[in-house]
């Protein structure tokens, strides 16, 4: 079906998911609990056709029209173009006087509620309608069978009049109801997860679909003052680009020569090791290099406050700021307590899409794991999100806080065998003192050395020193020492 052929919804992220949007003169239910973002949503799908000049209607049973326009308001909307028709009960409700035994009074309001919203569609003759909600139809109607009996009705009257329509369902049912399951044309749930600490998670899945493809799994969306923004789940497969392969320099000419030259355009590094080690530093210096091909470079940082950052490496000679400042950098502050995994696959990908970037930082997967629910989880979606900028042509750098600080070292989370090369830091004592080692133990697209050199960190960035051929057991965190007495004059700051 051609796309100017669908019901757009006029949320970015939920058209792309469904191919362009609904299939038209179809019903469709958008079912979740409350508080998970139906009013909004419908609200969206019928504003949309008021902009593209199509008849809309919304039919209210649980809200009435004045706070429909609050909430629309709210998101900075004005409800005009859109006809609200509430269905009320009726006054005899509120009579004692009127009450009577002799038939059951949801009969009669049953009948009364089909009999209003038939007269408004008759009306209004509306292109879109929404109908909120059925939690009202299917406690008028008692049972299951005639429940299903008078929504099949009700698609068949609006099939006649043309109508794509939206039905809403709070789930509010004692027990599980997929009455209408079978009766719609397609099937959208909104749900809201409630993680021990942060901000709620909303996602949303398209149970079925008939006779049309669409993007299945769950996607993550939020609502912001504008509506919802969704985010569809991330397939690197359509994604694909063609590039040139090169090697990329660190600026760093020992570095380049431990991973076999420099670093293949378009692959992910994994920089492992303790806190303190020096991962991010490692990283930045090929985001500099980067910045000095002429290239622009991005950075989530998870763990570190940027302004502290920034001050770090100014002492060191690097002017992160004046690059964010002049466009070269893009540099994010993330707080993963807030951020949806899909939230933050879509912010990557927009400032790579929209600002051409070529290499990106992400520091560091400690932070990025506490985002998610499961492990299990963090890797797949790690796994689309590096396969993807892998084929835009962008260089990925990883980090990845290990526990411990010498000796035996644990990582929280393997992901080794996802990433094209793996960079080693490590702790280790000798004479006295404190020393850190570098090795690369994993590069796919060539050689590499297999060595262990020493490198420092000091008031002029990093260093790195020649390969560590004098130790054994460094890894260990407590070499031996096995060269001449010579080595030991040059390697021993104060030899006795």
């Amino acid at each position: 079906m051609a796309l100017e052929d669908k019901a757009a919804f006029g949320i970015e992220g939920l058209d792309e998911i469904l191919r362009g949007g609904l299939a038209r003169e179809r019903l469709y239910l958008l079912e979740g609990n409350p508080g998970t973002g139906k009013t909004t949503t419908a609200l969206q799908f019928l504003l949309e056709g008021a902009r593209r000049g199509e008849s809309a209607l919304y039919v209210t049973m649980s809200e009435t029209a004045a706070e429909l326009a609050e909430a629309a308001a709210s998101h900075g909307w004005s409800l005009d173009g859109i006809e609200i028709f509430e269905l009320v009960p009726p006054d005899s409700l509120l009579d004692e006087t009127q009450h009577q035994s002799l038939l059951y009074s949801s009969d009669l309001e049953l009948g009364e509620t089909a009999r209003q919203l038939i007269a408004a569609i008759d009306r209004a003759r509306p292109s879109r309608v929404v109908v909120d909600s059925l939690s009202e139809i299917r406690l008028l109607a008692g049972s299951s069978l005639r429940y299903r009996r008078q929504v099949l009705a009700l698609k068949h009257y609006f099939s006649r009049n043309a109508a794509t329509v939206v039905m809403l369902d709070d789930l509010s049912a004692e027990t599980k109801d997929n009455t209408l399951h079978s009766i719609a044309h397609a099937v959208i749930k909104l749900e809201e997860l409630a993680p021990d600490y942060g901000a709620q998670r909303r996602r949303l899945r398209i149970v079925k679909y008939r006779g049309q493809n669409f993007r299945g799994g769950y996607h993550d969306f939020i609502i912001a003052r504008g509506g919802l923004q969704v985010f569809p789940r991330l397939v690197s497969l359509d994604h694909k680009t063609g590039f040139a392969r090169e090697q990329l320099k660190s600026g760093v000419p020992e570095l380049d020569a431990l991973v076999g030259g420099g670093i293949e355009k378009g692959s992910s590094t994994l920089i492992l090791g303790p806190a303190g080690t020096g991962k991010s530093l490692v990283s930045i210096q090929y985001v500099l290099a980067a910045i000095a091909r002429g290239e622009r470079a991005a950075m989530f940082i998870f763990d570190e406050e940027m302004e502290f950052l920034f001050n770090r490496t100014r002492s060191m000679g690097f002017d992160l700021e004046g690059h964010r400042n002049r466009g070269q950098l893009f540099i994010e502050q993330v707080d993963a307590a807030e951020l949806s995994p899909g939230e933050f696959a879509h912010k990557v990908r927009r400032v790579v899409d929209i600002n051409q970037v070529k290499t990106t930082v992400i520091d560091s997967l400690n932070g990025y794991q506490a985002a998610m629910p499961q492990e299990k989880a963090l890797v797949l979606h790690m796994h689309e999100l590096l396969q993807y900028l892998n084929r835009q042509g962008a260089t990925t750098f990883l980090t990845v806080a290990q526990h411990g600080l010498v000796g035996d070292m644990t990582t929280p989370i393997d992901i080794t065998y996802l990433a094209d090369t793996v960079i080693l830091l490590r702790y280790f004592e000798a004479f006295g003192r404190i020393r850190r080692a570098i090795s690369v133990v994993k590069k796919r697209a060539g050689e590499h050395e297999e060595t262990i050199r020493e490198y420092r960190i000091n008031a002029h960035g990093l260093s790195v020193g020649q390969p560590l051929d004098e130790f054994a057991g460094v890894l260990g965190g407590t070499p031996q020492f096995r060269g001449s007495r010579e080595d030991l004059k040059r390697l021993d700051p104060n030899p006795d």
